[in-house]
């Protein structure tokens, strides 16, 4: 026996294609809301200005006023009318970097020392220039507040990067050049770059860049640093939270996100053996952010230079050995200048 059945038998069923259209809204809609409360309960907000000037500049702070409003933190150190040095640190870095060389170097030195734009007390500047002629315009409004002429110019990392970039403008100023684990060079054939640590990955990516500005944990800052030394010893408590208070003073999280998408020029590597000043290539062979290996192209480029690697050393051996490093600057600087003079412009 068959049973019938009828198209009136059937209940149409709902149509389907509004719902579907509702659970694409509403899932990314709910997980935008997700994301947004995230940022609000981990934001961490800027330091307070006044606050970090007290803790880490001290009660006689010195800044040097630029043309375009800029307020150039620096410290004046060492030997009072001796020939002088002055300093770059890296990025997101600050002067602090350097005071294991200033008590070493300072009783034969005058040793200045600053926060580049968009670092340390420094902080964001109003034209919020970080390339190299921002950078380089830094110096000049230290030098001219200080009275210094002529010098020695170091640098670390990026502030290496400035320091040969700043000797190629302006040759006349510059007495000898300084590069610790500087930046710039190219990668040598076959070679592969190093892996960034966690931190300069964040910044590849436009979301990484805009958490960048709101939300930087400690813990991160940590791990960041840790990964850029071999000598693990010098990160202390008090280390990461110079580097996280300063990071998150005003100006500077947003000067970081600019530097990472700056045009870093690098056809300019092409020009350095225009450099004839005397140059000291000094890294560390453990250095995970630069590999050694542009000891060697620095070495072959500049004319002028020598190369000294420190084993067993990263990415600040200012830091992680300061003797070592102290000591082959002093070694260089006194085979390769004249016997140091007072210039009328260091009395």
């Amino acid at each position: 026996m068959t049973n019938r059945i009828d198209d009136e038998d059937f209940e149409p069923l709902p149509p389907r294609r509004p719902l579907l259209r509702r659970k694409r809204v509403l899932i990314p809609l709910a997980a935008l809301v997700a994301i947004l409360a995230a940022c609000l309960l981990l934001r961490t907000p800027d330091t307070d200005r006044d606050a970090m000037i007290a803790k880490y500049g001290g009660a006689d702070a010195a800044f040097a006023a630029g043309p375009g409003g800029q307020r150039v933190h620096y410290r004046d150190q060492g030997k009072p009318g001796a020939p002088a040095i002055i300093l770059l640190h890296g990025s997101n870095s600050s002067l602090h970097t350097w005071e294991p060389l200033v008590r070493r170097l300072g009783a034969d030195y005058r040793i200045v020392t600053l926060d580049l734009p968009g670092h340390g007390l420094t902080g964001g500047t109003p034209d919020k220039n970080y390339g190299a002629g921002g950078m380089a315009a830094a110096v000049d409004i230290v030098a001219a507040k200080l009275g210094i002429e002529r010098f020695v110019l170091g640098g670390n990392s990026m502030g290496g990067w400035v320091a040969w970039r700043y000797a190629l403008a302006h040759p006349d100023r510059v007495d000898a050049l300084l590069l610790l684990d500087a930046a710039g060079m190219p990668l040598r054939r076959g070679e592969k770059a190093p892996e960034s640590n966690v931190g300069f990955r964040i910044l590849k990516y436009p979301f990484g860049r805009w958490l960048a500005t709101q939300i930087t944990p400690r813990a991160l800052v940590e791990q960041s640093l840790r990964g850029s030394v071999e000598n693990q010893a010098i990160v202390d408590a008090a280390m990461v939270d110079r580097y996280w208070e300063l990071l998150r003073f005003p100006g500077n999280r947003e000067a970081t996100v600019l530097r990472a998408r700056l045009d870093r020029e690098p056809a300019m590597a092409d020009r350095i053996g225009e450099i004839t000043a005397p140059t000291l290539v000094l890294f560390g062979t453990e250095d995970r952010l630069i590999n050694a290996s542009a000891a060697q192209t620095f070495h072959e480029r500049i004319a002028e230079s020598e190369v000294v690697l420190l084993d067993g050393i990263g990415h600040l051996p200012m830091e992680e050995a300061p003797d070592a490093t102290a000591e082959a600057i002093a070694g260089f600087l006194t085979r390769r200048l004249a016997a140091p003079e007072l210039r009328p412009e260091t009395r």
